[in-house]
């Protein structure tokens, strides 16, 4: 079976503009989230709190003619790609364009040109709108516009599963890679979901928090959204090394299952199922892993079904991991949460960190794990995964090691 490497990695979120700003502040413990500066107050019941992008202008990374294409969930998509294929080094010459994939995951797609237009549509009764809003909208726009620029003419395409569509696409570009459809993809997530129509929506189901995001902990009181884009380059273990390239860390598997059960109420069995996928794909036994990125969003329920979970794949090594979750910093950022914390998982194992949760209160009775509260930990990682678990009962994880 052909192993998978990771060379390139790049983001954006409320933590910052680049993988490195990103990581800097998951191992000093600061949050992205606070007031939405874009929507009036008053609007939103809850607040109006999200981990929302600060001190962004896309003039700074696009020119005119190409942001009258973007929505901002593709600006972010091509921010984030374009930072892991410097970072990888590779190129995309003759037949290696179309030996690579680009697979990227989101959950709501061009939301903002969306609302945007229903704005204009049914409050201002204006019935004209931009001609490029639905390039701008659809949802393969961000994969698209990633193949468009860096000229790969392999499979592109996106997954859209919800909270696990980072994790869903990984997997994807794994399988492609691994069968010798391509040798090299471009994978990650993305999501501009800080809208007043998506949040009056999230609003609605009763699971935001009306103050922060406490995963795990004790008086936890929802989740908060946010916003950004994760983009990794995967190649294989081979073709790294034959050109040199600095090794992040190694995909070893991935896991996938679905529920079957109920559409937003999370399943222990169904998140166990994809955990424990995942370490046989990736030929791990529970006590080879070090560290768990939960999918930890800070809902009672969320929270207390994948410690269960955790601890029926585990078993009594569940008392040695640790675990910790990344979303009271960058917020819950839907499907393109799996690639935000992708860039944890990846740090903890290369810098020898496992970045804290935050707002950590104290112990749940249902939540009995070392969830690494409030301050980062210095230990030796050499195998990590992250899990994430979305509506719809579709779970997805994946499991990383060491560079070889």
């Amino acid at each position: 079976m052909r192993r998978i490497v990771i060379t390139g990695m790049g983001a954006i979120c409320a933590l910052g503009h680049d993988a490195p700003s990103i990581w800097k502040a998951m191992t000093e413990g600061r949050s992205g989230i606070g007031p939405i500066h874009h929507i009036k107050p008053g609007e939103l019941r809850n607040g109006g709190i999200a981990a929302e992008i600060s001190d962004y202008d896309p003039a700074n990374f696009f020119d005119e003619s190409r942001r009258s294409m973007l929505d901002p969930f593709s600006e972010y998509a091509l921010i984030a790609a374009n930072e892991a294929i410097r970072q990888s080094g590779i190129r995309f010459d003759g037949e290696a364009a179309a030996r690579t994939a680009v697979v990227i995951g989101t959950g709501v797609g061009g939301e903002t040109t969306r609302d945007e237009m229903y704005e204009r549509l049914y409050g201002e009764h204006q019935g004209r709108f931009h001609p490029l809003s639905i390039v701008r909208l659809m949802t393969n726009a961000a994969a698209s516009q990633v193949s468009m620029v860096h000229g790969i003419t392999g499979p592109s395409f996106v997954v859209a599963t919800a909270c696990a569509s980072s994790n869903h696409a990984f997997a994807q570009a794994a399988m492609m890679i691994r069968a010798g459809l391509v040798d090299a993809a471009v994978v990650g997530g993305t999501e501009a979901c800080i809208t007043l129509g998506t949040l009056r929506a999230w609003e609605a189901m009763r699971v935001l928090s009306p103050d922060t995001c406490r995963p795990f902990s004790a008086g936890r009181r929802g989740l908060v959204l946010g916003e950004g884009a994760g983009m990794y380059v995967l190649e294989t273990l081979e073709a790294a090394q034959a050109r040199g390239a600095n090794i992040l860390c190694e995909l070893a598997g991935t896991g996938m299952s679905s529920d079957a059960g109920d559409i937003a109420a999370p399943s222990e069995i169904g998140a166990a199922a994809a955990m424990s996928y995942a370490l046989r794909d990736g030929g791990l036994v529970p006590e080879d892993v070090d560290y768990i990125n939960a999918h930890g969003t800070g809902t009672v329920a969320n929270d207390s079904t994948e410690t269960r979970a955790i601890h029926r794949v585990f078993g009594a090594h569940a008392r040695e991991l640790v675990v910790s979750s990344t979303k009271p910093m960058h917020g819950h950022a839907l499907g393109a949460a799996g690639a935000l914390e992708l860039v944890a998982a990846i740090g903890a194992i290369h810098d020898g960190i496992v970045p804290p949760t935050l707002n950590y209160l104290g112990p749940d009775p249902a939540c009995d794990l070392d969830y690494v509260p409030n301050e980062a930990r210095a230990m030796k990682v050499n195998v990590a995964i992250s899990n994430s678990f979305a509506f719809g009962g579709l779970n997805a994880v994946v499991a990383i090691r060491r560079a070889p």
